[in-house]
């Protein structure tokens, strides 16, 4: 029991922290980790212990970028982080796939995800 309060803990903190990034990349980055959570729950428990450590990882960068974001102005802030060669090596086919996908749709001029924040 306390392996699936940690995953669910990780999980609702990620999407704690997208509240914090732009309106696009919140849409964009909470479909892609409820996802990639779902798709893992039944995963081996090797690849759960890489899933988690990916994700934890994740999560300090995020963290750490989103606190920089509080300090500074949001616009001069980047959120994410360089992918060495050696972590791209370690993907399989389908992760690289899906690293594309996701390059494909931030850097894209009319992202899937346009949605306006209304006037407060």
């Amino acid at each position: 029991m306390a392996h699936v309060s940690r995953v669910r803990s990780l999980y609702k903190r990620i999407l704690v922290l997208h509240r914090f990034l732009p309106i696009d990349l919140r849409a964009l980055g909470d479909q892609y980790v409820k996802d990639e959570f779902r798709r893992h729950k039944k995963a081996s428990a090797e690849e759960v212990k890489s899933f988690m450590t990916e994700w934890e990882n994740y999560k300090d960068t995020l963290q750490t970028q989103v606190l920089e974001a509080s300090r500074e102005r949001l616009s001069t802030v980047k959120f994410g982080a360089i992918l060495s060669e050696g972590n791209l090596g370690n993907l399989q086919e389908e992760q690289i796939g899906q690293l594309y996908e996701l390059m494909l749709e931030t850097t894209k001029p009319n992202r899937q995800f346009d949605i306006q924040e209304g006037d407060k």
